[in-house]
């Protein structure tokens, strides 16, 4: 099959090969050739048994390259250039990675003001004859929307070998500010144009006299190509992560969660915008001041399971839990023999403005979460979840076996009637449903030891299989069903288990925004590292975050002492770690008050009330258009319990921004495990202790078969390698 190519790319090949390099030098087995062909600069890197890839490191935008000057230091090379039009700087730097890596760093300094109205990408496959539209390659990766700036892909035409290009979208944050633009949707492409298109600004001219950055690209080169899932999934996470270890990265966001929570529960108990009432039952509405549409199950357990973790973690009753417990029963109807959506009483009032929004109507995913959140609680103790869970399984799999594991998107619960098949015509339904099923079925085999249970679990995620980054349809969902997955390999010793969790936890970071919007509105919110909720979501949304900063621990709980990949120990725990502070700027009193949309689609936003919004958008636009989520309202009791840990005797809580496991305390001591890599640092902080008691603490570290000593940083503050046994004598 012939390419399409355009202006910018069919004669790369002729002007490449009629150019002499004006530099090159080896990396590895690698040949890297630097080129001035005129309107463009390029870097030529060739394959140890043939084949080339072009890296575009600067255009000319309508103007010729004078003469490039080289200036050469240890593993960097300085390139400067200039046009009538403006002038460059390519720094390109070998790192010291275990990988294979370049780095190359390029600015611009316009002369006068200028509108630049078209940039082509920066990637083009070469062959040593023949022409680019001719050559073959697999994007297995690529940034949608504001994600990460990444692309992983193949040349297998001529065959070559792989590439993963991460680009360090936060160092343009600066163009963006000057310029008014916004850095969604620009790695991508489509073979054999592919790369980084650099957002032109097409109205508002680029100051003069002042540089910028215009790329920072992490080039990972590998010799072979990834067949089938594990291989392409694996490698994505292996490459994201020694990316990871090399990118800048902020410093992350830091909050006080202890009095948040306090605040939390006040106004989530006491703001009348937050409930309704059937029948004298209080209900929470899923946004606030929204009492037109009626009360659904989710946005009552999705507030109520993490409460349960946090009276429990101070050990306090209170009577918000019995508030919205009260009204759970209400929800299990018996003629499907099942909880439902919608309470029964209220169904009639459905507007129909959105698909889901009928009687008896199911969205495959929707059924599956209350029930989980069900069957955490009922394992914590609560016996009303136990039998509505309990009740409602076995309408859960005659569901599953209608669908013969493969699930539509809406289906009416009565009939199974299927409403909506495919998320988008020739997609299919909701790929990650028979993960979520699965996991439903392994917490019924806890509850009961009933083994049809985990032979349920087994059928389904056979749908699983084949589908690789596909999987992923909802963070959360996805999230939890990776957690699942390796539950699943604990019990049965089953590796495909365990690989399908890879293939999980890859989509979940391959949605990632391992970048930060220093932006417009992005100055006053933390974004590195941010989770998006569904493959096309334009915004991040807080109660999803939340669930999968809670699936990301228990994976890592699950794993302790369990030989995963090693990219996982570096990108779930720095996931837990920038999501601890920046989940807290989804709570309005923290933002300021022109960054707040205006138009609220559904309920109206009180700015002062520590209830999250559910959307937090690009830099250039305003957030919580979706809403103020009450069902989100569960941040702070999520968080807590797996960063703050009592020492009751030394009357200290012990804050860790990392995730540890097996706290435990005896006479004068306390131990916990660090779970994440030795690559990399955490911090713990001892809390509600005077400084004459701090004084007399010690901190020590396990690092191989020997402690070392801690010194704090400063009062109760301590810096601690990321992985490793954690012990506090007093």
């Amino acid at each position: 099959m012939i390419n399409a190519v355009t202006p910018w790319s069919v004669t790369v090949q002729s002007d490449i090969s009629d150019s002499e390099p004006i530099y090159e030098m080896a990396m590895e087995a690698y040949l890297l050739r630097f080129y001035n062909i005129g309107d463009s600069i390029w870097l030529v890197v060739s394959w140890p048994e043939g084949g080339s890839i072009a890296f575009r490191l600067a255009f000319g935008m309508n103007s010729q390259f004078e003469k490039a000057s080289i200036t050469e230091a240890t593993d960097e090379i300085l390139v400067t250039a200039s046009t009538r039009l403006a002038y460059y700087r390519i720094i390109l730097f070998i790192p010291q990675s275990p990988a294979t890596i370049f780095r190359y760093t390029v600015t611009l300094q316009v002369k006068f003001p200028l509108l630049i109205p078209f940039w082509p990408r920066d990637i083009v496959p070469l062959t040593k004859e023949g022409r680019i539209e001719n050559t073959n390659g697999l994007i297995h990766a690529k940034q949608v929307g504001a994600r990460s700036g990444q692309l992983f892909f193949s040349m297998t035409k001529p065959q070559v070998g792989s590439v993963f290009y991460f680009q360090n979208l936060s160092a343009m944050s600066s163009y963006c500010q000057a310029a008014e633009v916004s850095l969604r949707d620009t790695v991508g492409g489509e073979w054999p144009e592919i790369g980084f298109q650099f957002p032109v600004n097409a109205e508002k001219p680029l100051p003069a006299n002042r540089e910028f950055i215009i790329s920072d690209a992490f080039v990972l080169l590998r010799e072979d190509i990834p067949g089938g899932d594990l291989a392409i999934t694996t490698q994505f996470l292996e490459h994201l992560a020694n990316i990871y270890l090399l990118l800048p990265k902020p410093a992350p966001a830091k909050h006080d969660w202890l009095s948040t929570a306090e605040k939390v529960l006040i106004d989530l108990y006491r703001n009348k915008g937050c409930w309704t009432q059937t029948g004298g039952v209080p209900y929470l509405n899923a946004y606030v001041s929204d009492y037109d549409t009626p009360s659904e199950i989710m946005v009552q357990l999705a507030v109520l399971l993490p409460l349960h973790e946090y009276l429990s973690w101070t050990g306090k009753a209170h009577p918000l839990y019995e508030d919205i417990s009260s009204g759970l029963e209400a929800f299990y109807d018996q003629t499907v023999e099942s909880i439902v959506r919608w309470h029964p009483a209220l169904q009639h009032g459905l507007d129909r403005s959105e698909e889901q929004k009928r009687e008896m109507v199911m969205d495959s995913w929707y059924l599956h979460h209350p029930l989980l959140n069900l069957s955490r609680l009922a394992l914590r103790g609560d016996k009303q979840a136990k039998k509505l869970f309990l009740d409602s399984i076995d309408y859960t799999i005659r569901v599953a076996q209608h669908f013969d594991y493969n699930w539509p998107v809406f289906y009416k619960m009565t009939t199974l009637e299927v409403l909506k098949a495919e998320t988008e015509p020739g997609k299919g339904g909701e790929k990650d449903v028979p993960g979520s099923y699965a996991h439903v079925m392994f917490m019924a085999w806890q509850l009961t030891k009933e083994k049809r249970f985990l032979n349920e679990a087994a059928k389904a995620v056979k749908s699983l299989d084949g589908l690789a980054f596909d999987i992923f349809y909802q963070a959360n969902n996805t999230a939890f069903a990776a957690a699942a997955l390796l539950e699943l390999y604990r019990e049965t010793a089953e590796k495909h288990y365990l690989e399908l969790s890879y293939c999980c936890l890859a989509g979940v970071f391959k949605n990632c925004q391992l970048w930060d919007c220093n932006y417009g509105h992005g100055t006053n919110f933390p974004y590195f590292f941010a989770v998006f909720p569904l493959n096309d979501a334009p915004y991040t949304a807080a109660y999803e975050e939340l669930e999968v900063f809670a699936a990301l621990h228990h994976y890592l709980e699950v794993a302790k002492d369990m030989a995963i990949l090693p990219s996982l120990k570096v990108l779930l725990p720095e996931f837990i770690k920038y999501a601890i502070g920046r989940l807290a700027y989804y709570y309005p009193p923290l933002l300021p008050d022109e960054m707040i949309a205006d138009e609220i689609k559904t309920g109206e936003i009180k700015k002062d009330l520590w209830v999250p919004l559910e959307d937090i958008h690009d830099g250039w636009e305003k957030s919580g258009s979706v809403g103020q989520e009450v069902y989100g309202a569960g941040l702070a009791f999520g968080i807590i319990p797996r960063q703050y840990f009592t020492i009751q005797g030394l009357g200290a809580i012990v804050f860790v921004n990392y995730p540890i496991t097996g706290f435990r305390v005896g006479k004068n001591s306390a131990t916990f495990h660090m779970e994440g890599s030795h690559l990399l640092q955490a911090e713990m902080q001892l809390l509600m202790l005077s400084q004459t008691v701090l004084s007399t603490i010690k901190v020590k570290q396990k690092i191989k078969s020997a402690y070392r000593e801690i010194k704090a940083i400063s009062l109760g503050h301590f810096a601690l390698d990321a992985a490793g046994m954690i012990k506090i004598s007093w």
